[in-house]
């Protein structure tokens, strides 16, 4: 009871870094500890003794490392079920009361709490009823240790009994490895008054007489549930609604509820009739009775709708509208059946009239974007992209087919002007270019965007593209409203289209072939009669030669020679006939009487009357 300090000393630190434990020399309350110090005999012992020569010091195991209370026990919590008696001196019903509770004992630094579970509506303060500490074992200044606790006993704390009556399965296994002998378990006591207010309420028999008390509570939320459908087709405007007839069976009252569906052009009225206990036959004398304005009531009324009134396949007359019934769900089929032992259910099937299909009209393409592109906006308030072949595209990624084409144009200037036709084979898509030409007066470049190209007379309804087969030599395709006249093409076009001939009609196909014959006569008479060929380095020397006597005829214009050439040359394949050579040359005072000229014209000859002007121009350099 003197001790004012109970901190424990420390035994965890760091030094140079490194964490380390130390003996402690100080328990709780500043007492010195002897557990872990020598004794005055040992510390003599050690200061006389000397170090033997012959063997050194022996060497001393280390001790064993010690390892606190507070590491060993963490979280290690002995726990006991007990209760306690309390009197209850005012009340009438009860005289004690039986409070069970909770027993913690913490093995950490011997500490204990009492707690007592929660229960519902019981009007206690519950919960933690001594909070965690050392509890005091007597006056002398002792606590309660573990080996205090048992099975069966009685503990006092602060001047309350507590009955233990059993432990968990980890404080019975612990106790028993202290070697503590446990008492048999307990049971756990009640309190009597708790145990009587769960017991159930005396229970009271309505009389068997029927009464409307017993038939709300008896067919209370039960409903019977009809499908039945107007037919209003006489009047203007008129169709068969379909309605919902609901029967209350617990006051006898009618709903009728309309079916809505979602755009169906109606407002969402739901109810055309509200729950209401509808006439089925008026009082002779009271047909005219003013309903619409005052409540009708038994007096003037009578028959109402029962629930005998209402069967699958009949006609029902409610407030002047005739439904017809055409079908029930199941809770309403079980309670026919077993009310009034009607079994012929069968639904009738109503037959509707099938819905006009309205042609949906696509307004003319206004030629921006895409025609597929833009025809999604007739389709979709959110439109999506046309899906694309994307299997032909990576098919013929980067595979184009060239053509060379001239402008058909009533204006002479516009005839002369050549194109490069590009046709993309991954989306078949085309585009036009035209090469600049020096002092032409128009500036080439784009001509046209790559885009699809419809044939003329294709509508937005049928739809027909441009596609290779139908680009021959000779042939005129339109391009908004421009000709185009094709004249040459590329080699690559040729060697495509007879590798993929199944693709193409043969006529397509030939018209290449008769295009490029000339050519590969040329080529192959090149190969097969050396007389009629030259080596490449004669042919320069040749033409090196003929720059040099050139050199004294001043008076010939280069650009005009190369000019006139290619406009004489209209299908671009670089050959002409001999006599319009030799005519053209004469027109341009080309001296072609010179021993080197004549040498050279007939070098670049191909056969007997053809000559490849190519060759021949080389001696001319613009």
């Amino acid at each position: 009871p003197q001790k004012t300090s109970f901190h424990r000393s420390q035994t965890l630190g760091y030094k140079n870094g490194f964490a380390f434990s130390r003996l402690p020399t100080v328990g709780i309350g500043g007492e010195r500890l002897y557990v872990n110090q020598l004794s005055q005999a040992e510390l003599d012992e050690l200061s006389n003794k000397r170090p033997t020569l012959t063997y050194g010091q022996a060497k001393q195991a280390p001790p064993s490392s010690f390892i606190p209370a507070h590491v060993a026990f963490d979280k290690k919590i002995l726990k006991f079920d007990a209760y306690f008696q309390e009197d209850v001196p005012l009340s009438a019903e009860e005289h004690y009361r039986i409070r069970q509770v909770r027993i913690y004992y913490y093995l950490e630094d011997d500490s204990m709490s009492v707690i007592e579970p929660v229960v519902q509506n019981s009007g206690l303060p519950q919960g933690k009823l001594i909070r965690r500490h050392r509890v005091p074992k007597n006056d002398r200044g002792d606590h309660y240790h573990w080996k205090d606790l048992n099975r069966g006993m009685n503990i006092t704390m602060y001047g309350r009994t507590y009955r233990i009556v059993d432990c968990d399965p980890f404080t019975q296994v612990f106790l028993e490895s202290q070697g503590i002998e446990l008492n048999p378990p307990e049971k756990m006591a009640f309190d009597p008054y708790t145990e009587l207010r769960r017991m159930p309420m005396r229970k009271y028999i309505t009389p068997s007489d029927f009464d409307q008390l017993k038939r709300f509570l008896t067919y209370d939320k039960q409903v019977l549930r009809f499908y039945a459908i107007w037919d209003d087709t006489d009047s203007i405007f008129g169709e068969n609604l379909p309605y919902i007839i609901h029967y209350y069976l617990a006051d006898d009252t009618v709903e009728v509820r309309e079916v809505y569906k979602q755009n169906d052009g109606r407002d969402p009225f739901p109810i055309l009739i509200k729950r209401q206990r509808l006439p089925k036959t008026f009082v002779d004398k009271k047909k005219t009775f003013p309903s619409c304005v005052l409540e009708i009531s038994d007096q003037e009324v009578l028959e109402w709708y029962t629930a005998k009134d209402f069967a699958v396949g009949k006609s029902t007359t409610l407030l002047g509208r005739t439904f017809f019934i055409y079908d029930c769900d199941e809770f309403t089929r079980n309670f026919y059946r077993d009310k009034f032992g009607i079994t012929d259910f069968q639904p009738v099937e109503i037959k509707k009239k099938p819905l006009e299909e309205v042609p949906q009209v696509i307004p003319p393409y206004n030629g921006f974007g895409l025609l597929e592109d833009s025809l999604q906006n007739c389709f979709s308030l959110l439109p999506k992209p046309p899906r694309k072949d994307v299997i032909k595209m990576l098919k013929n990624d980067n595979k184009v087919l060239r053509y060379q084409v001239a402008l058909e144009s009533p204006n002479p200037e516009d005839r002369k002007r050549r194109f490069i036709l590009s046709y993309f084979l991954s989306n078949d898509m085309i585009s036009i270019y035209e090469p600049p030409v020096r002092n032409s007066g128009i500036i080439g470049g784009k001509y046209l965007g790559k885009t699809r190209v419809t044939k003329p007379g294709s509508t937005t309804e049928n739809v027909t593209y441009y596609e290779p087969s139908d680009l021959t030599i000779g042939s005129t395709i339109e391009v908004f409203g421009h000709r185009f006249v094709i004249t040459d093409a590329d080699e690559y076009v040729l060697n495509y289209m007879e590798s993929n001939a199944e693709s193409f009609p043969a006529a397509t196909l030939q018209s290449l072939r008769d295009h490029f014959r000339p050519q590969q006569l040329v080529k192959e008479t090149a190969k097969s009669d050396p007389t009629l060929g030259t080596s490449k380095q004669e042919l320069d020397d040749l033409i090196v030669q003929v720059q040099e006597e050139l050199k004294v005829h001043q008076y010939l214009n280069n650009k005009n020679i190369w000019e006139a050439f290619l406009q004489c040359d209209k299908d671009g394949s670089g050959i002409l006939d001999k006599e319009k050579f030799l005519a053209l040359c004469n027109s341009l005072s080309v001296p072609i009487n010179a021993i080197l000229l004549n040498k050279l014209i007939d070098l670049c000859s191909c056969g007997e009357d053809k000559i490849n002007y190519h060759d021949f121009l080389r001696a001319f350099p613009s």
